[in-house]
This record gives C-alpha cells, structure tokens and sequence, in this order.
C-alpha cells in the first residue's frame, strides 16, 4: 500500500497508475490525513455496456422517430399560445450589431 500526497500524485499520477495496474493499492491523502483509494477495478469491460437492464423492453428508436409530428401531437409539445411552424424560423438576434460593426471598420 502507498500513501501519496496530493500534490505527489498531481505530479505523477501515470507512475501511480501503473503501480495500481500491477497490484497496488494507493492512498491519497490531504495533508497526511487519507482522503481517497485508487485500487485496480475488479474485470475491465472488453464491449459496449448492455444498458437494456435499465430500459426493460424498451426500443430506443423506431421509423416514427423520422417522421412528421401531428398537430395533436405538435399541440402538445408546444402548447396552444405557440405556432409551432415559427418557433425555428425566428431570425438571429445576433447578425445584425455584426453587421454593422463591419460597416464602421470599412467607413474609417
């Protein structure tokens, strides 16, 4: 087992790494008081995670995802105050003060 400060493994935390890959076990401590443990995970993972545990029989994308939404469904998204076809549409706010500051610069 090592005790290291922190500003010991800030300094060489690649050295410490391999010494936990080959068995070891660190300590971290914050003015010699222990703080934190870095020991070695029991199996890496060698795939992706299998998140299905987490989503029981749920798909996470279907055909429907592609398309349009209907105005029922559109209406609930965006509530009846908002038309939906504009919400996107909206011009940058920020174009404008740019524009103009090019056309200041060209002037002098």
């Amino acid at each position: 087992m090592l005790k290291v400060n922190v500003a010991d493994i800030k300094a060489k935390l690649s050295e410490y790494l391999d010494a936990v890959s080959r068995g070891e076990q660190v300590i971290i401590c914050n003015r010699n008081v222990p703080v934190a443990e870095i020991k070695a995970i029991a199996a890496p993972r060698t795939g992706p995670r299998d998140l299905s545990p987490m989503f029981p029989g749920a798909t996470f994308m279907t055909d429907a995802f592609f398309e349009p939404m209907t105005e029922d469904e559109l209406e609930q998204w965006y509530g009846p105050d908002v038309s939906p076809a504009r919400v996107a549409e909206r011009p940058a706010s920020y174009g404008k003060p740019r524009s103009r500051a090019r056309k200041r610069k060209q002037r002098s």
